[in-house]
């Protein structure tokens, strides 16, 4: 499996980012197509195809997009419109189209042990939202995170952090597998088959029970619905600890699949992102931006260790 030569590299991913933030912010000025082109730091005619490709609609489009949100925001009187958007049943090619996600916590014992004795197949690869680097044992994923611009050694850094003690092996091919597996409107497959044969997908953690359990109710957060840090505490029968929800939202080691990114504030507001505000952004747009598809299920972790 291989990424299209066309797809988008970093530095273009920073100049769609730029682009959804700067519409986001000014739509109530329409902003034409040489404005938004400016804001995105390319011509009108390069960025016009950038964000075609990026998002399967025209910048004008997009624009349109985001000023009728507005128009329901105000027909259900809500404050955000982001939450406008979120509310209105769109989904995006990123979601698991006929996956079971379970996601299974180390016991004990190997938590304390940070990994001892595991194996990753780690490697870095193109995503919609920028470079990668992932993770995977023989138990399943255990970490996807996003570099840092002009750093990848800081990317394998973090993996390393989450895993101190395991045995990293690089393993380029696994992360493009992966890539493809998640985001297939993205790639090109010699084996599309094979890939659509895949129906479960298995993530293993380090994690407390109680972080457990804030991570599972994330997983049941379809892509459109948002949640609040306050909504979250409320699922896990914990209505007083917003602010440790929080944290462990703020610690998820595994982006995009475990949906910390839909995670708002009680304001509707973006609030902060482990791996920056602008891809959080710009992972709800793109979301916001697709087909409907089927819902993912998720199952519940299959083994959970002590807080």
């Amino acid at each position: 499996m291989s990424f299209a030569p066309e797809h988008l590299g970093a530095r273009d991913f920073a100049r769609i980012a730029r682009a959804i933030a700067y519409i986001d912010a000014h739509w109530r000025e329409q902003p034409g197509l040489d404005e938004l082109a400016r804001a995105a730091g390319l011509s009108r005619f390069h960025f016009s195809r950038l964000f075609a490709r990026w998002a399967g609609i025209s910048p004008r489009q997009y624009l349109q997009h985001v000023t009728g949100n507005d128009a329901k925001r105000r027909l259900r009187g809500r404050e955000s419109v982001l939450d406008a958007a979120l509310a209105s049943g769109l989904s995006g090619p990123g979601r698991l189209h006929d996956l079971i996600v379970t996601l299974e916590a180390m016991s004990p014992a190997e938590y304390a042990e940070g990994g001892a004795g595991v194996c990753i197949d780690c490697g870095i690869a193109p995503t919609p939202f920028g470079l990668m680097v992932s993770g995977r044992t023989a138990r399943g994923i255990c970490y996807l995170g996003f570099v840092p611009e002009g750093s990848r050694d800081r990317a394998l850094t973090l993996l390393r952090e989450e895993w101190p003690r395991a045995e990293l092996r690089w393993s380029p091919a696994s992360a493009h597998e992966l890539a493809a597996l998640l985001w297939p409107a993205a790639v090109t497959s010699t084996r599309p088959a094979a890939r659509r044969a895949v129906r479960e997908l298995r993530l293993c953690v380090r994690a407390t029970n109680f972080q457990l359990r804030v991570w599972r109710a994330l997983l049941a957060t379809a892509p459109a619905q948002a949640a609040t840090y306050g909504e979250l505490a409320r699922r896990i029968g914990r209505p007083g600890a917003a602010r440790a929800v929080g944290q462990a939202v703020g610690s998820n080691p595994v982006a995009w699949l475990i949906p910390c990114h839909r995670v708002l504030r009680e304001s509707g507001q973006l609030g902060g992102y482990r791996w920056d505000p602008a891809r959080k952004r710009t992972m709800l747009a793109y979301e916001q931006l697709a087909v409907r598809g089927p819902e993912p299920r998720s199952v519940g972790a299959s083994r959970s260790v002590g807080a």
